[in-house]
C-alpha cells in the first residue's frame, strides 16, 4: 500500500466511517470490531502525528489547524480508550461509541476541508508520495497499539504538533493534559 498521503489518509477515513456504521447497525459484532477500530485509529493518528503533521506544519504553513488535530486526536483516543472499557451491550457503550463517532466526524470533516487539500495544493506528488511511504511504515510499525498507551516520546511529538512549549520535563500525564487544555 503506497501512494499520495492524502488519498492515503482518505482511505483510512472511509474506513473508520465504514466500521462506525457496523458497530452501530450490528451490535452482535461489537466485541470483534472495537479492537480493530481501535488498532486502524490508533495507528493512523499516530502516523499522522509522527509524519504528516510535520510537514503540514512546515511546508504548508498548516500550524493553526495541525494543532487543533492534534487536539482531538487526543480527545478521540481518550473516547477510544473508554470504548474498549465499556461493556459492548451497555447504555454507557452506546453513549461512548456516539460521542467517539461524532468527534471522529467532526476531526475527518475539518481536516479533509483544511489540512488535506493545502497539502494536495502545496505539495507536490513526489513529496506527497514520499510522505505516503513513511505515512505506511509508521501506521504499521503501531498498528496494534492500544489508545492511552502512547510513549513519552509519541506525547512529546504531540505536544509539539499542538504547540504546546515547555514540555520536556514534564511526565506523560502532564503532557496529555497540555495537550487537551491547548
Amino acid at each position: 500500500m503506497t501512494g499520495d498521503v492524502v488519498d492515503l489518509i482518505m482511505q483510512d477515513h472511509r474506513e473508520v466511517e465504514r466500521l462506525f456504521d457496523e458497530l452501530e447497525k450490528h451490535p452482535e459484532k461489537r466485541r470483534l470490531l472495537v479492537p480493530v477500530l481501535s488498532s486502524l485509529l490508533t495507528a493512523h493518528s499516530r502516523a499522522e502525528e509522527a509524519q504528516v503533521y510535520p510537514a503540514a506544519k512546515s511546508e504548508a504553513s498548516e500550524d493553526e489547524d495541525v494543532a487543533h488535530g492534534q487536539k482531538e486526536h487526543a480527545e478521540a483516543e481518550q473516547l477510544l480508550a473508554k470504548l474498549n472499557n465499556a461493556d459492548p451491550a451497555s447504555k454507557h457503550f452506546e453513549k461512548v461509541l456516539s460521542d467517539l463517532v461524532e468527534a471522529v466526524t467532526h476531526h475527518v470533516k475539518e481536516e479533509e476541508s483544511t489540512i488535506l487539500p493545502k497539502m494536495r495544493r502545496e505539495l507536490d506528488e513526489p513529496r506527497r508520495r514520499e510522505l505516503g511511504d513513511a505515512f505506511v511504515a509508521s501506521r504499521t510499525l503501531h498498528l496494534g497499539d492500544r489508545p492511552g498507551e502512547a510513549t513519552r516520546e509519541e506525547l512529546l511529538t504531540q505536544a509539539r504538533n499542538a504547540g504546546v512549549a515547555g514540555t520536556s520535563k514534564m511526565d506523560k500525564a502532564e503532557i496529555t493534559k497540555q495537550v487537551l487544555k491547548s
